[in-house]
């Protein structure tokens, strides 16, 4: 009887150890994104810390560069072999996976959580495939904030601009005491970045929208829009000669270390000024340049995208994944790094930071709201664009009429 006791306590323990490693692994979720930075670290290690509070292993797969994590997953999942999540930008990146069924639509969890109640409409529309939720927003990404040092200014006597034009003015003025005016992520995607502040800023929503949107020729012949180009060929004279190349995280630092007055960037930016133990409204402050007024926001974001799957422990650990990136406490935490605002307008913000309340105090006049280029316009015709203003930006001696030819043939060719 002690012998057959001993055999099944055995047999028992075997049991169990073999049923709670299956079952962690049956929770293992390998996430595929692009968060390398210190600040975006700090802010997807929310989640994933949240995940693993829920009984998860979470398993963090970075890639650098948003374009390099988006091709590695894609190719996984056409090589079948996919992760478990995988992240994109809020918009049409993750049409074709739609379209080739690669992807499972969370319209039944959409729905439970009433996404769209408590989701900007702009977001949900670009969430949203043949009226199903095919990702998960996880944040909203004002994409054309002016950060500057508040020591730089005071020190050199001046306020932050108002205008494009005031901003040239004062550029000038601080790099005759020797400041850095603009420092700049001196890679394709930061040059673009940069044109679509000016553009939105200096041109106006309508003709942002008509650019990425309609792609309208008309618009893009008419005297504000070369006025808004000649206005961002000036600023090659406020980026320093170290640009070319430089990574946008480098560019934030110039700021925080007092070597340049002025960035230019998503308010993700501001997760690398937290992560230096800077705050909003002292070491540094943010703007919105445009007509002097409270500025047009270019809002888009971050969203997870979900490999279609007929295993019901993936389809389970994938629940959970969705269960606490919508979480509220997890929504506020996560933002907070991240330097975005929450996608869930029912969150209380109350304890965030200085630019997150200005964020939220503009988005709320829905005049304010412009979306995004990856909402309006297909990644195919965003690159041909990319290209037209890095090809601008590089060449000093090209014209703005030559660059409205580059991007009227960008326009044809993409219709």
């Amino acid at each position: 009887m002690r012998l057959k006791t001993r055999v099944s306590a055995y047999t028992l323990s075997c049991a169990l150890i073999w049923s709670s490693g299956a079952l962690a692994q049956q929770q293992k979720a390998e996430v595929l994104h692009w968060w390398t930075s210190a600040g975006e670290s700090a802010a997807v290690k929310v989640f994933a810390d949240q995940f693993t509070k829920a009984g998860g292993t979470w398993v963090d797969n970075a890639i650098a560069g948003g374009v390099n994590a988006r091709a590695a997953g894609i190719n996984r999942m056409v090589g079948g072999n996919p992760p478990t999540m995988l992240q994109f930008n809020t918009g049409k990146q993750f049409d074709e996976l739609v379209t080739n069924d690669l992807l499972r639509d969370v319209d039944k969890q959409a729905q439970a959580g009433k996404w769209r109640d408590i989701m900007p409409k702009s977001i949900v529309e670009a969430s949203v495939r043949n009226g199903k939720f095919y990702a998960v927003p996880v944040n909203i990404h004002g994409q054309n904030w002016l950060f500057y040092n508040t020591k730089v200014f005071a020190d050199a006597g001046l306020e932050p601009p108002k205008t494009f034009p005031e901003l040239i003015a004062t550029g000038e003025k601080l790099k005759a005491k020797g400041i850095i005016p603009i420092a700049l992520g001196g890679q394709p995607t930061w040059e673009h970045n940069l044109f679509r502040a000016v553009l939105v800023g200096n041109g106006g929503a309508d003709l942002f929208r008509k650019f990425y949107g309609s792609r309208d020729q008309q618009a893009v012949k008419s005297p504000k829009f070369k006025e808004t180009v000649e206005l961002f060929g000036k600023l090659r004279g406020l980026v320093d000669p170290g640009s070319p190349g430089r990574n946008w995280n480098d560019a934030t630092a110039l700021v925080i270390t007092n070597k340049a007055a002025m960035h230019f960037n998503g308010d993700w930016a501001k997760g690398e000024f937290i992560a230096a133990g800077q705050t909003a409204g002292k070491e540094y402050g943010c703007t919105l340049v445009g007509d002097g007024s409270s500025g047009k926001l270019v809002i888009g974001g971050d969203v997870f995208v979900f490999p279609a799957s007929k295993d019901k422990a993936a389809l389970a650990v994938q629940d959970k994944l969705i269960e606490v990136l919508l979480d509220p406490a997890s929504q506020l935490e996560f933002n907070k790094k991240k330097g975005s605002i929450p996608v869930r307008l029912d969150v209380d913000v109350s304890s965030m930071d200085a630019c997150a309340e200005r964020s939220h105090a503009v988005l709320r006049d829905p005049s304010n709201q412009v979306e995004a280029m990856e909402l309006l316009s297909t990644p195919n015709f965003s690159g041909a664009i990319q290209d037209a203003v890095t090809q601008y930006w590089n060449n000093p001696n090209m014209s703005a009429d030559a660059f409205v030819e580059k991007v009227i043939g960008a326009m044809r060719d993409a219709s």
